[in-house]
């Protein structure tokens, strides 16, 4: 390990006493986020990570502090760490659009691991709320929300196929001719990667390009659909470039972790470039929230998965291009709860979450003593200064594994570097699912009163 990487084993006294000194207490009242609200000033993306994808306190102030940026910033759409097709379907029912007759309904499209993730009373909750603020607005002011990750390749096909079936007979026969490319794998997107990646069998590389080509034509032609969503041909173009790109990730993912977890970070921010594309108007920019993990919205440039590994993420790509435009807000937790499985594809259940290592950021902020504040990064030398060390950096994705903590979740990161600023709140709980199974239901009961036990994963 490089003398960038040195382990620091407890937080210094100088280093608390410089976090104490900058961190604004949160109240959890109504004006809890006045002073980042007014940091953030005129920014156009503001990011909100979380260091789990499974605690209900980031879900929380994640959409408190969205309903505030659509509320008095002007923000317009919400993107997220999730797909394109299942987001779309929720992008609807917040614009008062689909035949989804509730928020639970719209999210039931999120049936691939992680269900929770986004299927949870939190997110229910925040549907809710952009519906409520949707009602009675003009079409071309409500609020949308949209996926920004890759996963989905069979759906968006499927979806390509759909629009175009109503919209261009021959432009559809096309792209089904293309898109038959995949039909010997049998939709199972990871045995295409490994028999293209491994040169076993051609790609189908041109023909999902072609098909994308094809969709933006029309656009620049100005054909979309006739019906009563005019995001219509968006969606089907977005659905056409995920399939372009997912094609690509897949092939990659077994002859390097790197380019695969870059090609899907890329893929983040080029779809979050056309959201922005797609709803600017001429003297209007427009103003994008965004929600995913830590590792994916922490500008990587600053940490040990960049400086070590070669990783770029959303939060670099978004820096590099718009440097005076964003603010990249982290989440962390010292201790408490969360929802997680124990591997991939596994049950939810509710973990206990290890209290967090003296050496680490978690640590140092824990050892302030305050039980939940924001702590500014941008523009503070003093702060800077203290922070300027690598410390270590937890990272809980969908799947946490206590007893393997620092070698699964822990990672080196220049903090003051890495995020605009930080929300820490010491205990968390663990998010509820919608479908809380058997395993969450008895870890909530096991744990219920109890004090939390004394390579990044699934993120």
């Amino acid at each position: 390990m490089s003398s960038l990487f040195r382990r620091q084993v407890q937080p210094d006294e100088r280093q608390v006493e410089a976090v104490r000194a900058a961190a604004i207490a949160l109240d959890a009242g109504a004006g809890e986020h006045d002073e980042l609200l007014r940091r953030i000033g005129n920014a156009r993306f503001v990011l909100l990570g979380e260091a789990s994808h499974g605690t209900h306190e980031f879900y929380e102030a994640r959409a408190r502090i969205t309903l505030r940026l659509i509320a008095e910033r002007g923000f317009g759409a919400v993107a997220i760490e999730g797909d394109w097709p299942d987001a779309y379907r929720v992008n609807r029912y917040v614009r008062g659009l689909g035949a989804d007759r509730s928020a639970a309904e719209a999210l039931s499209g999120f049936r691939r691991f992680p269900t929770w993730m986004w299927r949870n009373t939190a997110v229910v909750d925040l549907v809710d709320r952009l519906r409520e603020w949707n009602e009675g607005r003009p079409a071309a002011t409500r609020t949308g929300f949209y996926g920004l990750d890759l996963y989905s390749l069979n759906a968006s096909m499927s979806a390509v196929l759909e629009y175009l079936d109503r919209e261009d007979a021959a432009v559809a026969a096309r792209a089904r001719e293309r898109y038959a490319c995949f039909e010997p794998f049998g939709g199972d997107s990871q045995v295409y990667g490994l028999m293209t990646g491994l040169g076993s069998t051609p790609s189908c590389e041109e023909g999902v390009i072609r098909t994308l080509v094809d969709l933006q034509r029309r656009r620049m032609q100005g054909l979309r659909d006739a019906g009563d969503d005019p995001e219509a041909q968006f969606d089907a173009e977005q659905n056409a470039a995920l399939v372009r790109d997912a094609e690509r990730y897949y092939r990659g993912m077994y002859l390097s972790g790197v380019s695969s977890w870059n090609e899907r970070d890329t893929h983040m921010a080029h779809t979050l470039w056309e959201i922005d594309r797609h709803l600017s108007k001429p003297g209007r920019p427009a103003k994008i929230v965004v929600w995913a993990h830590n590792s994916h919205l922490g500008d990587a440039s600053h940490t040990e998965m960049g400086q070590a590994r070669g990783e770029l993420n959303l939060g670099q790509l978004v820096r590099e291009r718009f440097p005076q435009d964003c603010w990249l807000v982290g989440f962390t937790t010292h201790d408490g709860a969360v929802t997680a499985a124990a591997a991939w594809d596994a049950k939810a259940e509710h973990k206990r979450v290890n209290p967090s290592r003296g050496d680490s950021i978690e640590g140092l902020l824990h050892a302030t003593g305050l039980p939940r504040f924001l702590l500014p990064l941008r523009d503070d030398p003093r702060l800077a200064r203290a922070l300027d060390h690598p410390l270590l950096e937890r990272a809980i994705g969908v799947i946490y594994r206590p007893d393997t903590e620092r070698e699964s979740h822990y990672f080196h990161a220049q903090v003051a570097r890495q995020f605009d600023a930080l929300i820490h709140v010491d205990r968390t709980r663990a998010v509820e699912p919608l479908e809380a199974d058997e395993p969450w239901m008895s870890g909530r009961a096991a744990h219920a009163g109890e004090a939390p036990e004394t390579y990044p994963q699934g993120l």
